[in-house]
């Protein structure tokens, strides 16, 4: 017997709330069944914030942060010092960073880590861009925070070697970062200590 029109819905929703990160079968079904008993208005808020997220942020065309103006917030931030560079794997390892209140540089987004496994060499990366904005001269340390993994440690490496020539300082966050964690997942005083405690490569 083919499904209803109304079994369909439910499934399509299933299907697409099983595609994100760390939701599956039971969770996406929790939340289906979760937005199934929740009021229409309720149900519209989360399309429409959803919907206004896709238009209104984007990437940053200086940091690759996420940016709702022409540039992120930190990078139109005048007060920060900029002859600082914090280098992570993604945005929300600046919110990360920032929620410790520790750094008060700029940032670098490679967009990712350098991955054979999965195909993903320097040439994917925002590696390039970084390099462009060393070539200003106004940069004089650039922090490596990348998780501290086999691809991090490998993107790090490739990084330290690559900036070194251009006489700029290399640093890596200090090792009080668990092996293996993310950066995302450490907790605000352990994080603040590995980038006051960073050292140079």
């Amino acid at each position: 017997m083919a499904p209803t029109s109304d079994g369909r819905a439910l499934q399509r929703l299933l299907d697409e709330l099983g595609r994100l990160p760390g939701i599956g079968p039971k969770s996406a079904q929790r939340i289906a069944y979760y937005l199934l008993e929740a009021d229409t208005e309720e149900a519209r808020r989360l399309s429409t914030a959803i919907m206004e997220v896709k238009q209104q942020v984007h990437f940053c065309p200086v940091c690759f942060s996420y940016a709702t103006r022409d540039t992120c917030d930190v990078c139109a931030d005048i007060s920060r010092d900029r002859s600082t560079i914090c280098v992570v794997s993604e945005p929300r390892d600046v919110s990360a960073i920032e929620r410790t209140g520790s750094y008060h540089g700029l940032y670098h987004v490679l967009g990712g880590v350098i991955s054979p496994m999965d195909k993903i060499g320097p040439e994917q990366l925002h590696v390039r861009e970084l390099i462009g904005r060393l070539a200003s001269g106004e940069v004089d340390e650039v922090i490596l925070a990348t998780n501290p993994d086999v691809e991090g440690e490998t993107t790090a490496t490739y990084l330290a070697r690559t900036i070194r020539p251009l006489e700029v300082k290399v640093t890596r966050l200090a090792s009080g970062l668990p092996v293996g964690g993310d950066l995302e997942y450490a907790d605000e005083v352990t994080l603040g200590r590995a980038i006051e405690a960073r050292r140079e490569l």
